[in-house]
């Protein structure tokens, strides 16, 4: 398993920015709950799924099988 960031550096960049904002909660949740603090757990839930591979909801990690 590997996890890596997106490739595209303006989008990390723009997410860090917002997760700064944010105090480290996904930017993209219109309520966030503990559950929405980056790495959110919808997340790494799935990290643990073998069977997994794909971007996280924000599209700012990706996890390769």
């Amino acid at each position: 398993m590997k996890i890596k960031l997106n490739p595209c550096r303006v989008h990390v960049l723009n997410m860090h920015d917002a997760l700064k904002r944010t105090g480290g909660y996904c930017p993209c949740v219109a309520n966030p709950t503990e559950d929405d603090k980056c790495m959110c757990k919808e997340f790494t839930d799935k990290l643990n799924d073998p069977d997994f591979e794909g971007w996280c909801h924000c599209k700012l990690y990706y996890k390769e099988k």
